[in-house]
């Protein structure tokens, strides 16, 4: 039988696929606070049997999509995340020297540790996109620049829950066009002056 917690992960999952168009190989962070979930305060009280709850619809999701996961640690090593090890390579990020745990990584990336099939750590990532259960500050791990994604669904357990997705820059000023049909239309235009 489905925790709450879970029927809540996957209606706010299931929000995310309307909103985000995710593509193969993209990086998706995940920020969880067990603790929080059951209404504590964060780092107090969570556990790897709320973590492996809410791993399944993350890897689901994930699998759909044929993106990646990074799980985000907690503060004890310094926010650091486990990542497939072919994603890491993919990305060129080094791996650090540590394996989370729950008291000192947090029991969602201790759990994603222990499930994952080749799994490392790295210190730091650009994703495409996340969710932050918990407000455990995934913002350091997104891309430029981060958008945020509302959903419905506004907690998972009793944890804060937000989303976003991020976007390429807007750079050139008033006179550039970030509409690729009235990019096309002024192909003709050569010499780049109306």
């Amino acid at each position: 039988m489905q925790t709450l917690w879970q029927l809540q992960l996957e209606e706010t999952l299931g929000e995310l696929e309307q909103t985000i168009d995710f593509r193969k190989g993209q990086v998706f962070v995940v920020g969880c606070s067990t603790s929080e979930v059951l209404g504590q305060h964060i780092g107090t009280g969570g556990g790897l049997d709320i973590a492996e709850s809410l791993y399944e619809p993350l890897q689901k999701f994930a699998e759909r999509h044929k993106i990646f996961l990074a799980f985000q640690g907690c503060e004890h090593i310094n926010r650091a995340l486990t990542i497939e090890r072919h994603a890491a390579e993919k990305y060129g990020w080094d791996p650090v020297s540590v394996i989370p745990v729950p008291k000192a990584g947090g029991s969602m990336s201790a759990y994603a540790y222990s499930s994952m099939n080749d799994p490392v750590v790295v210190e730091e990532i650009k994703a495409h996109a996340g969710i932050d259960i918990g407000q455990t500050m995934i913002g350091m791990h997104l891309k430029r620049v981060a958008v945020p994604v509302r959903t419905s669904v506004k907690l998972i357990g009793d944890a804060i829950v937000s989303a976003a997705t991020t976007r390429p820059k807007l750079i050139g000023g008033e006179r550039a066009s970030y509409n690729r049909e009235f990019v096309q239309l002024q192909e003709g235009n050569q010499d780049g002056f109306d």
